[in-house]
């Protein structure tokens, strides 16, 4: 096997996401969780590309939305470009990835994720902020994965 054919070493930052996790968190200013969802995490054959499949619920913003994440890697930028198919529509979503040591960084124009993993890698917690500073439920809320395997 050539080098050409074979993945990116830089591809193994995203390792610490492989696994089924789940999630929980709150809208801003909620006294109580009122988001949950379910991520499955895994390599694609060959291992050049990640496949994220998830659903979310935020009852607060209406929303429950089914998901598959294709993350693969830039060497230009650096960066995980993914691409999001989601249930809310016909138009995938571009989206890109970061991961340097415990932190986790998930951006698309306008909002940002930023996470950091727990001393053995059970729980990713962290939160999606709006750029704008919209607060909205849908827009800006903290989570927390925990692997469940």
């Amino acid at each position: 096997m050539s080098a050409s054919t074979r993945p990116h070493p830089a591809l193994q930052r995203l390792q610490p996401l492989i696994g089924t996790w789940a999630l929980t968190g709150r809208t801003l200013g909620s006294e109580e969780d009122d988001i949950k969802g379910q991520v499955v995490i895994d390599w694609l054959p060959g291992g050049f590309f990640q496949e994220q499949r998830g659903e979310i619920e935020i009852p607060a913003a209406g929303l429950k939305v089914q998901s598959l994440e294709i993350v693969g890697y830039d060497p230009q930028t650096d960066t995980f470009p993914s691409q999001v198919y989601a249930s809310l529509g016909g138009e995938p979503g571009t989206y890109a990835w970061d991961v340097r040591g415990n932190v986790v960084t998930h951006w698309t124009n306008g909002s940002k994720y930023t996470g950091t993993f727990s001393a053995g890698g059970r729980t990713l917690s962290g939160g999606w902020r709006s750029d704008d500073g919209n607060t909205a439920p849908g827009s800006s809320y903290d989570a927390v994965m925990t692997r469940v395997k």
